[in-house]
């Protein structure tokens, strides 16, 4: 899709100032390109760069990008300015630049939307316990990224802020609900990006934008106080990364036990940056061409995921075609019951705050449709959509005593096109779960399970689309993830694989 007219002046006129920066910061700018944040941080503590010219220049990419991809939510520039005058934390990212997703993620009076009308400049009364430690590792936060209303769908497009491309292919989802972190980290504009995931959210972008994204296992990183958990358990915070190590580091500075949350996992063995590099041993790899719920999965997508195969195989490992018997309408059910009910609570509880009405003034048309749904939802099915989760973690438990990993596509197909599987497309409920859920047929599973599991970006579609492979381990083993993707990551290394923008 070409670009509009608004479009191509605001990305030129950004551009062309980028283009004639002085020497000196035109290479701040290139930095972007050859360092991870890690990479950024070392030369910010040897002083070969400053926080603050990282910081304008990322902010320069942004400006110059985001007319084409639309991936900025919210700008904190100013805010970042300060942070870095008022003197930043000596952390291992100590002056780097970085984006928070706008979901659930909060900066005492700095607004968070949620990507919907209906949270419209809307400021936070307290900061997430998250963005604490997010700081205290020295990472500056200069704004947030776009994300679909509530982060319910497999891409980012909203009512509120419009589409977010994919710089891939601008006719392409990014992916969702993290699509903007995705699409930011994809165009190069940082190394890494803050990102959730209640059904796929961090591995769908990550698989989408050809980028690494771990989904951390439930209760590894905080997710409050404001809101201490998301759709029962599902939702987790992390990240998506150009590069495993500086997942792993992340993951480092943020994961810990939060007060009163509900959920701990257990105490890694050492931290996670040493992983990457550790030897993971013999693996026993369960394979899983066909989803739970038997959707059909695109052709290239199945050669991408054998060829892993092969790959792991010619590491060491035993790959073997095996799956868990899951009851995926069991499943299903549960999803919306539990999806469902926490977002008409949600939803509810704010406009009886705010004095209105709900309608599609304020929530888009499959929001609207939640809404309802979640309405008629009783408290026996909320309990039966716990225990058919559960029931299915100790399903997966006991086949994964056979198998350390189980391998499989991150997603059905390549990035689909835009406005297939937005909240306002005016499909149906119906229409919509079904093209969704084929899409993301792999991935929610885990989100009720609460495993680790990771999207490795080790393929491209004949059309020049990137294509994800999934890697789930169990409960609490980030490490062991950590260790096999390392070695992939060497094995195969995908850091020079970038889309022309």
């Amino acid at each position: 899709m070409k670009a509009t007219r608004r479009e191509a002046l605001a990305g030129g006129i950004a551009l062309a100032a980028t283009a004639s920066l002085p020497g000196h910061a035109q290479a701040m700018s290139d930095v972007l390109d050859t360092h991870d944040s890690l990479g950024l941080a070392d030369l910010v503590r040897k002083r070969k760069v400053s926080a603050t010219e990282l910081l304008e220049a990322a902010i320069g990419r942004a400006e110059a990008l985001n007319p084409r991809f639309n991936f900025m939510a919210q700008k904190h520039y100013d805010y970042a300015r300060k942070a870095i005058a008022a003197g930043l934390p000596q952390g291992p990212f100590s002056g780097v630049p970085w984006l928070l997703k706008d979901l659930n993620t909060y900066i005492a009076g700095e607004v968070t939307e949620n990507g919907s009308r209906l949270y419209k400049g809307q400021r936070a009364r307290v900061t997430s316990e998250l963005v604490r430690r997010i700081e205290r590792a020295g990472f500056v936060i200069f704004g947030k990224t776009t994300t679909p209303e509530f982060g319910l769908t497999g891409t980012t497009e909203s009512v509120l802020k419009g589409p977010t491309r994919n710089p891939w292919n601008r006719e392409r989802i990014a992916g969702g609900s993290s699509g903007g972190a995705a699409a930011a980290v994809s165009a190069g504009v940082i190394p890494a990006a803050h990102a959730t995931d209640g059904g796929g959210s961090i591995r769908i972008p990550a698989s989408a934008c050809g980028l690494f994204g771990l989904k951390p296992s439930r209760g590894r990183v905080p997710m409050g106080p404001a809101r201490t958990e998301g759709w029962a358990g599902m939702s987790v915070h992390h990240a998506v990364s150009r590069t495993v190590r500086d997942s792993a580091a992340i993951l480092d500075a943020t994961h810990g036990v939060e007060a009163g949350s509900r959920y701990s996992a257990p105490t890694p063995e050492r931290p996670f940056l040493q992983e990457v590099g550790r030897d993971p041993g013999k693996l026993r790899v369960a394979l899983m061409i066909s989803p739970y719920s038997g959707a059909p999965v695109d052709p290239e997508v199945v050669e991408a995921t054998r060829a892993t195969a092969k790959l792991l195989e010619s590491l060491g490992h035993h790959v073997e075609e095996a799956a868990p018997r899951i009851d995926m309408a069991a499943i299903g059910a549960s999803s919306f019951a539990l999806m469902a009910s926490s977002v008409a609570a949600d939803c509810i509880d704010r406009a009886k705050a705010l004095g209105i009405e709900l309608g599609p003034d304020v929530l888009e048309r499959t929001t609207l449709d939640f809404v309802a749904m979640g309405k008629s939802y009783t408290g026996m099915d909320f309990a039966r959509g716990n225990n058919a989760y559960q029931a299915a973690a100790v399903t997966i438990a006991q086949f994964m005593e056979r198998y350390d990993v189980i391998l499989s596509p991150t997603l059905s197909a390549p990035p689909l096109p835009l406005g297939h599987i937005g909240l306002d497309t005016g499909r149906s409920m119906m229409e919509w779960g079904r093209e969704v859920g084929t899409f993301t047929a792999f991935t929610g599973i885990y989100n009720g399970t609460g495993q680790p599991s990771m999207s490795l970006p080790l393929a491209m579609s004949k059309d020049g689309l990137p294509i994800g492979i999934m890697v789930t381990g169990r409960y609490g083993e980030e490490g062991l993830l950590f260790r096999l993707a390392g070695q992939v990551e060497k094995a195969a290394p995908w850091g020079a694989r970038r889309p022309k923008v």
